[in-house]
């Protein structure tokens, strides 16, 4: 394949944007790289925590897939703090956009949520509100609100133990490939080929 030639959007044709959703199918397994970078680099940060962000991640992780959870919320309880490598203010936020194109709704909701719902626990300590959890009652239903619970009360807030019996990064390394082979959400071409879908 060779780079398209227009210059501008406006300039642009039905059968470059086809070369380009191939293209980026092709590529698609740098997505799960970039996970993975993104998520060793987590090692690097303790912000005064028991443990590294890294290990945090892998334990949240490990108690998900030890309670059953698929292997869409073990990816996303993996990838729930990846957001700090870049920032820990909006953190979630950075985490749910990451993950949306890639797990269904519930899951996404389960991330982006996760700080209010983990506040629970621990917003008392500094004057915020250990019910915040309540703010999110309107936007989600039964089934994300319960999910979301789990996450945070049963496998995120107590995943910064030192001596848990945590898996490694490479025993969920297939499942985050699996998990970001293909975007559930981009869109169509005029052509009818999603970029997920499109063959080499």
């Amino acid at each position: 394949m060779s780079a398209t030639s227009f210059r501008s959007m406006d300039e642009s044709t039905a059968e470059q944007w086809a070369v380009i959703g191939v293209e980026t199918a092709q590529n698609q397994s740098r997505v799960a790289e970039r996970v993975l970078g993104m998520l060793r680099s987590l090692s690097e940060i303790t912000d005064g925590f028991s443990t590294d962000q890294l290990t945090h991640c892998l334990q949240t992780a490990t108690r998900a897939e030890r309670d059953g959870a698929d292997d869409e919320v073990v990816v996303a309880s993996l990838c729930h703090d990846i957001g700090k490598a870049i920032s820990v203010p909006g953190h979630p936020e950075i985490a749910a956009a990451i993950l949306k194109p890639y797990v269904r709704p519930e899951v996404h909701s389960m991330i982006l949520v996760h700080q209010d719902f983990q506040g629970a626990h621990y917003y008392h300590h500094f004057g915020g509100d250990p019910n915040a959890r309540q703010k999110h009652r309107h936007a989600l239903n039964d089934e994300e609100w319960t999910l979301a619970e789990q996450f945070a009360d049963d496998w995120d807030q107590t995943s910064f133990d030192p001596d848990y019996d945590t898996l490694p990064l490479e025993h969920f390394e297939p499942k985050v490939r699996a998990v970001f082979a293909a975007a559930k959400m981009f869109p169509t071409t005029d052509a009818g080929t999603r970029y997920s879908d499109a063959e080499a």
